[in-house]
């Protein structure tokens, strides 16, 4: 990916940045900058490396080897202080059930010591920040699964981070609770705040990121805005039709731009000149096809394949 220019503060640098479990490179000569105040996103398959870089830039897995710096301060000598400057939402909740949505904050306020200020005003002002204002008293267990992802946002602000790691912030989640959080995450960068998001939602990161990071097997396969890349990778309309290659191919014929790619019985034609292609198919009595834009997901599968991943 480009560098940040240099008058530009960066929240984020690794160099080299690489984690062998074995003899397997989980995670390849990573090389990362993200700028102060900008949201960016990490996207993969299955077993891309998304969450192992988290986890080393959070001090929290040893580095193999490389270089992270982390506001900075280098994560392999300062990792105490990285995470007290840090906010985390992990992939999966780990919330204490026994105790309440408050304690809950408490608790985790009392991990960073005397030197944070966490009084009855900054608890009203989080838990009204993700609409739970009114839960208080409630335990944790008793809380729906939307309310406890919330919950863990609010408990990452609670230090007042500079730096907010969010690794699969809406997994499961409805729309309405998902909206919610994209307009808190929205927030919190008018705020100046820098977020690094991980997600399998492609539409998430389109919507959130000022840049986002393809990875595949450890190693970054593309880096830029997301119209960037969809303007150099793909270019064109998408139509999707469930009809044979060979007929699409009979269809599109003379017309110069087009490329196609058959998954199972759908053939994808990419082509600014999609339409004329879409008026052939009506004038054959041919209506079940769809033609859209080009998104962030036409390049997510044009970089990474779309082989399964386990």
């Amino acid at each position: 990916m480009a560098a940040v220019p240099g008058d530009v503060p960066v929240a984020v640098r690794t160099r080299g940045l690489t984690k062998y479990y074995g003899a397997q490179a989980v995670v390849n000569e990573l090389d990362l900058d993200i700028a102060r105040g900008t949201c960016v996103g990490l996207l993969g398959p299955n077993g891309a490396g998304k969450t192992t870089t988290i986890r080393m830039l959070t001090g929290n897995l040893p580095i193999t080897a490389g270089r992270a710096e982390v506001l900075g301060l280098d994560v392999s000598t300062r990792g105490s202080t990285v995470r007290a400057r840090l906010g985390i939402v992990p992939q999966t909740d780990n919330l204490d059930p026994d105790f309440t949505v408050e304690e809950n904050l408490r608790i985790y306020a009392s991990y960073f010591g005397h030197t944070l200020q966490f009084d009855d005003a900054r608890m009203a002002q989080l838990l009204d920040f993700v609409a739970l204002d009114g839960k208080r008293a409630h335990k944790v267990d008793a809380l729906s699964g939307g309310m406890r992802r919330r919950l863990s946002i609010a408990r990452a602000l609670v230090n007042d981070p500079d730096l907010i790691l969010l690794d699969e912030p809406t997994t499961g989640l409805d729309p309405q609770i998902r909206h919610m959080i994209w307009a808190r995450v929205r927030d919190l960068l008018r705020q100046g705040r820098t977020i690094l998001l991980t997600t399998h939602y492609i539409e998430e990161a389109e919507r959130l990121c000022d840049e986002v990071i393809i990875m595949d097997q450890g190693r970054i396969v593309t880096a830029g805005a997301p119209r960037k890349l969809v303007a150099e990778y793909i270019n064109a309309d998408v139509l999707e039709v469930g009809l044979p290659l060979v007929d699409m191919q009979e269809l599109a014929r003379e017309i110069d731009d087009v490329r196609f790619e058959h998954i199972g019985t759908t053939t994808y034609c990419y082509s600014r000149q999609a339409d004329r292609i879409a008026e052939r198919l009506k004038a054959r009595g041919i209506f079940s096809w769809l033609l859209r834009p080009a998104n962030l997901e036409d390049v997510f599968f044009v970089t990474t394949g779309r082989d399964l991943r386990d």
